[in-house]
């Protein structure tokens, strides 16, 4: 059930934002703006020295947002996706392919995003139970990359992340190629307006990339 509300959410707008920042009050600000555009899953960074405690903070915080997933992103080890979950993640996001932090997320009945950069590696974090997997590095593999792999596995639920970026040309790259979504960190929370907070800015790119992206899917 928690792996089919998960898929439902990030696919109402195709769109899985990352972002870290040790301000849980600030990273909430940044989550009620992607609600409010439509956006119903969000990644939060494993990044800082004290991102567990900025997760734990910021749990507290994200009721306000009716149906937003919060989920933990950069989980190298099953330690590490433990502690989160028990903090209240959502779902579980990692860089690699890891079994044992696979088995972490079935015990706790948590989805499993793992990073892939090969078939063997998609199909083996299937077979280990993860409903998405993400494509990392993006921009390295690339759209060829996802039509050539869901030519024999059309079944294959697939997100690339790292390098993808918010110009239409990109984005329609991408969903024409067949991907399930996009996860969009730096591209989306570019930096001059992030460290300015700028609320306004902000607020209105995360609408455009939304529509957007809703005009190319449609």
């Amino acid at each position: 059930m928690k792996t089919n509300q998960l898929l439902e959410s990030i696919q109402k707008t195709g769109i899985l934002p990352l972002y870290y920042h040790p301000d849980a009050g600030w990273v909430a600000e940044v989550i009620g703006m992607c609600h409010e555009a439509g956006i119903r899953a969000f990644e939060f960074t494993n990044r800082g020295e004290n991102a567990l405690r900025v997760f734990e903070d910021l749990q507290k915080l994200v009721g306000q947002f009716p149906g937003m997933r919060l989920g933990i992103g950069t989980i190298m080890d099953a330690a590490q996706s433990d502690l989160f979950i028990r903090a209240g993640a959502d779902f579980i996001v990692s860089p690699i392919v890891d079994p044992e932090v696979a088995k972490s997320c079935q015990s706790h009945k948590t989805p499993w995003v793992p990073g892939c950069q090969t078939l063997t590696e998609i199909i083996m974090a299937q077979r280990l139970g993860a409903p998405l997997v993400k494509l990392f590095p993006g921009n390295v593999l690339g759209p060829g990359f996802v039509k050539a792999v869901l030519g024999p596995c059309p079944e294959l639920a697939l997100m690339p992340t790292g390098g993808v970026t918010t110009d239409e040309q990109n984005l329609r790259s991408w969903f024409e190629a067949g991907v399930t979504c996009v996860g969009l960190g730096s591209a989306l929370f570019e930096k001059s307006i992030m460290d300015k907070k700028d609320t306004a800015t902000l607020r209105e790119r995360i609408r455009q990339v939304v529509s957007l992206t809703s005009t190319i899917r449609t």
